[in-house]
């Protein structure tokens, strides 16, 4: 890999939001539109892996998920809304690992990239609010870069568009619904409004994904949407135990390939 970008471009951005080791600078990173400029000739940068806070305590395998009862506790609720932070985090570090590793991609599509992780980056320090809210502090639970550990596969901007936008991004609209879901029955208000401001929000990032998948492949079709999956990944972890297909359609997914996807059994993973 490359040494560091130029300081002031885009890139160095990237470069420096991907490696950050503290809180604020993965929570609050800097606009650099209007202010950063693009690096000529960037040649491409695969980062293997993020920075990390020395608060944030990473795991080989998953946590436990809080069952329904323990949400009713405050530190089962926070416990539940730091594994939504680290999401959004490692989708905000991802698009910037995007950024640094297809260069010659499209560079409105790199521009977007830019959008996408700022906004990512807030939905986690939403999600940090609720954490601090209910008494717990960012970095208290474990977290597991599982998202990292497969994103980072992709080997164009075809195939990451395929799996983050499409594929994780798109899974996510029935996560996020489905935690809203389970905050309002435990009595958080609060956390389930947050929760759907996300999901409502990452229709977008699925647009997006899919409007430049589209125009790389023509359209998007199921089957060669699955095919551009980096193996060994397919469809049953893409998505939730029943599909959020108005927030899907939105995004510009037709029934058909939502048909496609519902014949694949839901995996836990």
């Amino acid at each position: 890999m490359s040494g560091a970008p130029q300081t002031g471009t885009f890139e160095r951005w990237a470069w420096d939001y991907v490696g950050a080791r503290t809180l604020d600078e993965k929570l609050a990173p800097r606009d650099p539109r209007g202010t950063h400029r693009w690096e000529p000739r960037a040649p491409a940068r695969r980062i293997a892996a993020p920075g990390r806070p020395p608060e944030l305590r990473v795991l080989r395998r998953a946590a436990k998920r809080p069952g329904a009862g323990v949400l009713r506790t405050p530190a089962g609720r926070a416990c539940l809304a730091h594994l939504c932070l680290h999401h959004e985090l490692q989708a905000a570090e991802l698009f910037a690992w995007a950024l640094l590793a297809f260069p010659d991609a499209p560079r409105a599509f790199r521009r977007g990239l830019v959008a996408l992780a700022l906004e990512e980056a807030r939905h986690a320090r939403l999600y940090a609010q609720h954490v601090e809210r209910l008494g717990s502090a960012v970095g208290e639970f474990p977290v597991r870069d599982w998202l990292w550990q497969r994103v980072t596969a992709a080997a164009t901007p075809v195939a990451f568009t395929a799996l983050l936008g499409i594929g994780f991004e798109g899974g996510n609209l029935e996560h996020a619904r489905d935690f809203a879901a389970r905050f309002r029955a435990a009595g958080d208000e609060g956390l389930a409004r947050t929760a759907e401001r996300v999901a409502r929000e990452e229709v977008r990032h699925v647009r997006f994904a899919r409007r430049w998948y589209a125009r790389w492949r023509g359209a998007l079709e199921f089957e060669r949407w699955r095919a551009d999956l980096p193996a060994p990944l397919t469809p049953s972890v893409l998505r939730g135990r029943e599909l959020a297909r108005d927030a899907r359609r939105a995004a510009g997914l037709d029934e058909r390939f939502l048909e496609a996807l519902e014949a694949w059994p839901h995996s836990g993973s």
